[in-house]
């Protein structure tokens, strides 16, 4: 009885425990309220409102976090994005579980300049949008439940307001001249952390393994938050395997609770490697135990060892791999740069079944989850500071860069996934300042390369694009935009031999181009014809503007699918036969809204992703896929080409983007041949027909066969033999309605009432009535201002259960109607 009294006991203990544990941290997710413009103070924030009084306004709208200030005027076509300050208020039951305990907001990012109050008093300031911060309110907190207000107006909860601003401001990195918007807002999750008087700041958990596998080694330093000035505790630390079973552990009773403590050094043999096919990771577990109450945590790590050979590939754990790499910016339709994990998640597993084991995150340190999933899904990382474009600032501008470095590595260097921090981008950039000196900038990057390899000298450094300071950091990624900005993509080799040769370490990051996704081409390298080729690739100032300048594609070129298709196609045949490549990352993954691209078919859309703002993918996303992944899958161009056109009887050609031995194609129920697959093949690898369509409809079939795996694909389309004119008017129609939500579609015709599929006039839409556009999305199919897309553009409508009258408008053509 009493054995039974005491495994109970111990189970309320672990109970208890583990519900301590759960209370430490909580999103604070719910119950905000927002406004959009500063106040005169914070006391307009918390003093008392009665109902119709002048102290109501200015009216505050209810949000949920992460939310970001420009959710959707970043891609309005019509206006500037906001920057400047904005309100947050909340009213928070504190209850925290610890005597004696601290109180703490963890801000995972928010932007720009952002102030914390609890009810008038500031309790704490941050500079920087994209490193993770803390403001302890234990004090102000304890300060005023000690006031008649806090019963009285607030009834037992503590007001919190958060002020954020994103106002242009020249001493502060990043640079409004780069080409993403620097968002406003409380765009990362904010929690409510109850810990302990003595709790840890920080734990740094560095595992090395040889080149062989055959020794691991993990050192364990940490530094502890400690604002009581406690001078006894006691850590236990475990490390956990892959399968669970605690590999090694430790009780350390430090003498000195201050400074970076070094606690424990602990040998590993034969560990489970990490890598980007099976990307193990072992787990530190930490308590500290103290007099103030037990503090535990858990950080996830990985043994894995990186090279990057001079003059030559990287390898990983002693094995070459060619980085297959891409990027990604924090931007989302309907959100901007609030993205909820979920969403985050959702991105990153599609990147990881596109085949991508390497990823650069532009332009700066990004959210906690990303690094989390880039672990867990085997996406090796290079993690930058937000350096980027303008020149060098003073004094405030270089403290700045600093902090965000030091934060940065301190905060991701338990990540098995980094390989690479970056300390600069287009750092050959002017703009910002009357002065360019290229020797004050060589002399600011010597200094953060020499921090990054202060505070972590088992990672490489890494810039991109400014020559003049190549030599400085371990990998250098030059300006190589083959097809693109400069030069046709066949000079894509070439070219990169030639920059390979300049540097120790070669990696080449950002390549690609734009494409308008839903226009495709019959002929899509018709403009290549324009273009000087067997000369240089980089991009130059100018070079990504719309007007004047040398030819280029990026400026002659049609935007479509097409093209693009083909230029990666072309890189990715190019790259199997380049064995002294360490790798590339395609730019971007997913397109992203920025302030400086106002004329885009997309306004203010850089439109080079693989999938657009919504996730929807784009063809290009295939192309990637049948070269990197082996799962068995086969593409047909054209899934959102509804109509293909030529004369009658002409065989029109047909793509499949597969990773498979064989495929068989099918015309309309008959068998057109199977083909071999080879990667050097170009276009498609091989797998390419020229097929005799019938006038109207049109169904092509695949089937793909992989060993004894076997996969299909088909597509149906109309086949338009008509000529068409130049467009004379407008026709718009209700296509398509999934319950409330009606998708229109508006096309361009000629006098004879013949599609023309050339046309890419620009396409406004607008709305009255009951319902509302949904526009601001920065996608083809969500924007009410837009490029026509092969004559037509469509947009949806939110019906609001009720009637609207839905406008199309185009410069010289009538502007039609139609009722909803």
């Amino acid at each position: 009885m009493l054995k039974q009294i005491k495994y109970i006991g111990s189970f309320i203990l672990l109970l208890f425990s583990n519900l301590l544990f759960a209370q430490q941290s909580v999103r604070l997710n719910n119950n905000w309220e927002f406004l959009k413009q500063d106040l005169g103070g914070v006391w307009e924030a918390v003093r008392p409102v009665g109902l119709g009084n002048p102290e109501s306004v200015p009216l505050w709208q209810k949000v949920s976090l992460p939310h970001c200030v420009n959710a959707e005027d970043a891609v309005d076509p019509d206006v500037n994005y906001y920057q400047g300050p904005a309100w947050y208020r909340t009213n928070l039951k504190i209850e925290n579980p610890y005597q004696n305990g601290r109180t703490i907001l963890h801000f995972e990012g928010a932007g720009q300049k952002t102030e914390v109050y609890v009810y008038t008093t500031k309790v704490a300031t941050h500079v920087g949008g994209y490193d993770e911060w803390t403001a302890d309110i234990t004090d102000a907190v304890v300060a005023f439940q000690k006031t008649e207000v806090y019963q009285k107006q607030f009834k037992g909860k503590v007001p919190v307001a958060v002020r954020t601003d994103n106002s242009r401001d020249l001493e502060m990195i990043p640079s409004d001249l780069s080409d993403f918007n620097v968002y406003g807002g409380i765009y990362r999750y904010l929690n409510l952390v109850y810990a302990p008087a003595l709790s840890v700041d920080k734990m740094f958990a560095k595992a090395e393994v040889d080149a062989q596998g055959k020794m691991g080694k993990l050192n364990v330093k940490t530094r502890l938050y400690n604002p009581s000035g406690l001078n006894n505790a006691t850590i236990e630390l475990k490390l956990i395997d892959p399968a669970g079973k605690i590999v090694a552990k430790t009780l350390q009773k430090p003498g000195d609770l201050t400074g970076d403590l070094d606690l424990w050094t602990v040998e590993v043999k034969k560990p489970q490697l990490w890598s980007t096919d099976k990307p193990a990771q072992y787990t530190l577990q930490y308590e500290i135990i103290s007099t103030s109450g037990n503090y535990k945590r858990e950080e996830k790590i990985g043994f894995r060892n990186i090279e990057f050979v001079e003059k030559g590939p990287f390898k990983l754990n002693g094995q070459r791999l060619l980085l297959r790499g891409t990027h990604r910016h924090e931007d989302h339709a309907g959100v901007a740069a609030a993205m909820t994990e979920g969403m985050i998640r959702q991105e990153m597993q599609m990147m990881k079944d596109m085949g991508v084991n390497f990823i650069r995150l532009g332009h700066y340190q990004q959210s906690r989850i990303v690094l989390n999933l880039c672990d867990s899904l085997g996406i090796m990382v290079w993690e930058e500071i937000p350096w980027c474009r303008g020149g060098l600032g003073g004094p405030v501008y270089q403290q700045q860069a600093k902090r965000m470095l030091t934060n940065m590595v301190e905060q991701h260097y338990n990540h098995p996934a980094i390989i690479i921090w970056g300390i600069g981008n287009e750092n050959d950039w002017p703009g910002d300042f009357p002065e360019f000196d290229k020797e004050k900038i060589r002399a600011f990057m010597k200094e953060l390369n020499d921090l990054s390899h202060k505070l972590d000298k088992s990672r490489y450094t890494a810039i991109r694009r400014c020559d003049f300071c190549s030599d400085i950091v371990d990998v250098y990624s030059p300006s190589i935009w083959a097809g693109w900005y400069r030069g046709a993509f066949t000079d894509y080799k070439k070219a990169s031999e030639d920059e390979f040769a300049k540097v120790k370490r070669f990696l080449h990051v950002e390549w690609g181009g734009d494409s308008h996704a839903l226009r495709h081409s019959e002929n899509p390298d018709k403009a290549l014809g324009k273009i000087k080729t067997g000369g240089a690739t980089d991009e130059r100032a100018g070079d990504a503007s719309l007007y004047g300048g040398a030819a280029r594609i990026s400026k002659d070129g049609d935007w479509s699918e097409s093209y693009i298709t083909n230029l990666i196609d072309w890189h990715l045949k190019e790259q199997e036969n380049m064995p002294w490549l360490s790798g590339t990352a395609y730019w971007p993954f997913k397109d992203f809204s920025t302030p400086v691209r106002p004329d885009n078919p997309v306004p203010y859309m850089n439109q080079k992703g693989v999938v657009e703002r919504d996730f929807t993918k784009k063809e290009a996303y295939y192309v990637f896929q049948s070269y990197w992944t082996s799962q068995p899958m086969a593409h047909i161009y054209g899934h959102s080409w509804p109509v293909r056109w030529g004369d009658e009887g002409e065989e029109k050609m047909v793509k499949v983007y597969s990773n498979c031995t064989e495929a068989e194609i099918f015309l309309n129920g008959k068998s057109f041949g199977t083909k071999k697959r080879n990667s050097q093949d170009y276009p498609a690898a091989g797998l390419r027909w020229n097929l005799p369509f019938v006038k109207g409809e049109n169904t092509v079939k695949v089937i793909a066969k992989k060993g004894k795996e076997t996969v299909t694909d088909e597509i149906k389309f109309t086949y338009q033999t008509e000529k068409w004119a130049k467009p004379s008017q407008l026709e718009l129609k209700k296509i398509d309605q999934q319950g409330d939500i009606a998708t229109v579609e508006v096309k361009l015709l000629d006098n004879r009432n013949v599609l023309c599929l050339d046309a890419i006039n620009w396409i406004s839409f607008g709305l009255t009535g009951d319902g509302k556009l949904i526009d601001n999305q920065g996608t083809s199919s969500g924007s009410r201002k837009v490029q026509a897309y092969n004559g037509r553009a469509i947009i949806k409508v939110k019906l609001n259960k009720g009637q609207s009258m839905v406008s199309v408008a185009s410069e010289g053509l009538k502007t039609v109607f139609t009722t909803l």
